[in-house]
């Protein structure tokens, strides 16, 4: 299934950033203000990172993850991926009451009209199954499209790194959080 799912694009163009500014040095908390860009710089692909989603099983136990996928007709227009009770992922705290949206995408064709909200549903329906209380989420501010999207979803903000990516010194790990009944 990897394979397939690889193939459902999950590139984006950054059109606009959320600048993290930081108030009378970290006590007044971190504002994040949308900057629009006078012409996109990147186009990020998240495939491209890690080997993407068939580099996974080289990296982590999956048998614990819940796979999702959105078709129209026979065609694959979008998936989603639920890391849940693997030690070998940091993101999930050590909890056992907190699921990690690994990843979401859908095809550029299909965007705009709900299956991403679909396949979101399905993910949190899956881990309150699960009895997790909570499914966590990690983006970045160059992905303003994506911020929004989870705050539609029902999300909130709970965790800015402002130095998670060494590598990438412009951008600013955000950590989105929803509460699950």
């Amino acid at each position: 299934m990897l394979p397939a799912y690889a193939r459902v694009p999950i590139a984006f163009e950054i059109r606009s950033v959320l600048d993290a500014t930081v108030q009378a040095g970290g006590l007044g908390g971190i504002v994040l203000t949308e900057r629009a860009l006078d012409a996109p710089y990147h186009v990020k692909d998240y495939n491209l990172l890690d080997g993407g989603p068939e580099g996974w099983a080289r990296q982590f136990d999956l048998s614990g993850w819940g796979f999702f996928a959105a078709y129209n007709g026979k065609n694959l227009v979008g998936g989603a991926a639920v890391a849940f009770g693997a030690d070998d992922v940091d993101m999930l705290e050590r909890r056992k009451d907190l699921a990690v949206l690994w990843d979401i995408r859908v095809a550029p064709e299909a965007r705009g009209r709900g299956v991403g909200a679909a396949l979101f549903g399905a993910a949190a329906a899956w881990a309150a199954a699960r009895g997790c209380r909570q499914l966590k989420v990690e983006t970045q501010n160059v992905n303003v499209p994506a911020c929004r999207f989870y705050a539609r979803q029902g999300c909130v903000l709970g965790g800015i790194q402002r130095f998670a990516y060494p590598d990438l010194p412009d951008e600013v790990q955000l950590l989105w959080y929803r509460p699950l009944p």
